[in-house]
């Protein structure tokens, strides 16, 4: 598979404008926070779906959601990367070992395919005006550098299959097939009509 590189800083979508991706640190929770907006990004999910039984996460949706995830990021280490733009904050990539994510180790669907330690990318969020502008692959290669920097050997993902029509954001937000194929990333499984699982190899485990 062909290297996404290990730079943080490329040159964005646009002549003259600069995306840099950071680890989403204490001390960039504000920046989340600005990106996500009032509504916590998708309805007050605030990048809990994954890591909640269903029941907590519906009891927890807006606020509730946001104190969980402000915990996360306080404890460490990063549940993902931000990217910016200009020094504006502009997409996030919820990544992290697998085990992370409880709802996705109980999911029928998504199940696990073998015992190999991965690393999930489960989410993206990315601002309405920097859409289909070549973001997503962007933040999809920065999640690949920030595994390969934790020390992580596969990165595993589960984009949606899309249907005919532009899709939606609750049905985007894990991505869509060819752009994790762009990257270089491997389907190893086809567990439902709408969604494939991929595979990116950083290195043998």
């Amino acid at each position: 598979m062909t290297a996404p590189g290990s730079s943080a800083r490329r040159s964005a979508p646009g002549a003259g404008r600069r995306v840099a991706f950071h680890p989403l640190t204490p001390d960039r929770w504000d920046d989340l926070e600005t990106l996500f907006g009032p509504r916590g990004a998708y309805a007050g999910c605030w990048c809990m779906w994954w890591r909640l039984k269903r029941a907590e996460f519906e009891r927890g949706q807006g606020e509730g959601n946001r104190l969980a995830m402000k915990a996360i990021v306080e404890a460490g280490p990063p549940p993902g990367i931000l990217g910016y733009v200009d020094g504006a904050p502009v997409a996030w990539c919820s990544v992290a070992p697998r085990s992370e994510y409880g709802a996705l180790e109980r999911s029928r669907v998504l199940k696990r395919i073998d015992d190999t330690e991965v690393w999930s990318i489960v989410c993206f969020f990315i601002a309405r005006p920097h859409r289909g502008a070549g973001m997503l692959e962007q933040v999809i290669r920065a999640a690949v550098d920030h595994v390969r920097r934790q020390g992580g050997a596969v990165v595993e993902a589960y984009p949606t299959v899309a249907r005919s029509g532009a899709a939606p954001p609750t049905s985007s937000y894990m991505g869509f097939p060819e752009v994790f194929e762009r990257v270089g990333f491997v389907e190893v499984a086809h567990p439902s009509v709408a969604k494939k699982l991929y595979r990116y190899l950083i290195r043998d485990g």
